[in-house]
């Protein structure tokens, strides 16, 4: 590997698609990684273009050095500069604030790329940038989101869209659908699947052993014993029930208001809620600047900021950063909490029962040796 200074340890290859170009992913991106702190945790790959680049220089007035790459070589990145994976040779018609049909195919693009890139080991983890999901229509792409897409490159029929913030993780049960659809979409083995990969990832994402999740209910005030709907004695409670007597630290459900309100919420490591805006509302008020989401229950660690394109603001070299910093911070976190949950369980199967090691619980920034 090309660097000024070999490193002593291993840092996790993160990949960071562009995104819409007209908006303000590819400028967080750039924000984020002129902190040279960042190359000591991480070696980063912008799925791009080194001419899109030299463009967007000169619209956000930024000086910095990038190494290009247009093969998946892993000897041929640069441990101490902003390494570029060309997606495309073209020029491209930079217009920050509008939306354009050539910024979708190329945000396509360099998903593409992304996803060959995690499938053949060449990054570790992906960190995207806002889309337009409107201008990236077309035959082929025809997915909600990047929640979507990665699901169906990887095979995957069921994930998690999981808000993160620090300690406070926030699940929804159901995603991008129409408030009218919600009661009907409920079921318990939807519940109980959301349920498993939110545990599962507490535990192997985040290193906590014994996690404690709160569930909420779905209607006012958890239905008040039926009196204001009855999803959660029919469908809700019937789950915590099992996942009770399973040996799991679930509780429910509960009272969206009350939980949030009291500040209840911070006696758990993540709150399962029903439906997209019931979760998303308070985590975006609690921590809308540096929110993360990530993509729980894939075989690949994605993340992204918990913002859109911002059009109004782009090409502006206003745009708060924060968001796609810890999205970096927590895809380096998670990547390394995999690999340590890994050796913690082939440590176990070789282990006699009574000597068998207990997780340590993970650490806030994952990067420690």
């Amino acid at each position: 590997m090309s660097s000024d200074k070999k490193s002593t340890k291993y840092l996790p290859h993160i990949g960071l698609t562009v995104g819409d170009f007209n908006g303000i992913g590819l400028e967080v991106v750039l924000k984020t990684l002129q902190d040279e702190r960042i190359k000591n945790y991480c070696v980063p790959i912008i799925f791009a273009s080194g001419r899109l680049m030299a463009n967007y220089k000169r619209v956000l007035n930024m000086d910095f050095a990038y190494h290009q790459n247009n093969k998946f070589e892993r000897e041929n990145l640069h441990e101490r500069k902003i390494n570029i994976f060309n997606c495309w040779l073209d020029s491209v018609n930079l217009q920050p604030g509008k939306s354009t049909i050539e910024a979708g195919a190329c945000a396509h693009m360099a998903l593409e790329k992304s996803t060959e890139a995690l499938k053949n080991g060449f990054i570790d983890a992906v960190v995207t940038a806002p889309i337009n999901k409107h201008n990236m229509q077309s035959d082929s792409f025809q997915f909600a989101g990047h929640t979507e897409y990665y699901a169906d490159r990887f095979g995957v029929k069921q994930n998690l869209m999981l808000l993160v913030s620090g300690s406070l993780r926030v699940g929804v049960v159901t995603g991008h659908i129409p408030l009218s659809k919600v009661s009907e979409s409920l079921t318990q083995e939807l519940i109980a699947e959301k349920l498993d990969i939110l545990l599962a990832s507490l535990k192997q994402d985040f290193g906590i052993q014994r996690p404690r999740v709160a569930v909420l209910g779905v209607n006012p005030h958890a239905g008040e014993e039926g009196l204001l709907g009855n999803e959660e004695l029919k469908i809700i409670n019937p789950v915590i029930k099992q996942f009770k007597e399973k040996g799991h630290f679930v509780f429910g459900a509960l009272p969206a208001d009350g939980l949030f309100g009291s500040l209840q919420y911070q006696k758990f490591d993540a709150i399962l809620a029903m439906y997209h805006d019931q979760g998303l509302t308070p985590f975006k008020t609690l921590a809308f600047a540096n929110g993360v989401n990530y993509t729980a229950g894939m075989p690949v660690v994605r993340t992204s900021p918990d913002h859109g394109t911002a059009y109004d603001i782009a090409g502006k070299n206003i745009a708060d950063a924060t968001s796609l910093r810890e999205s970096l911070f927590l895809a380096c976190d998670i990547v390394k909490n995999r690999k340590a949950h890994e050796a913690w369980l082939e440590q176990r199967k070789s282990a006699p029962k009574a000597l068998r090691p207990s997780r340590k619980k993970g650490s806030k920034r994952g990067f420690e040796d």
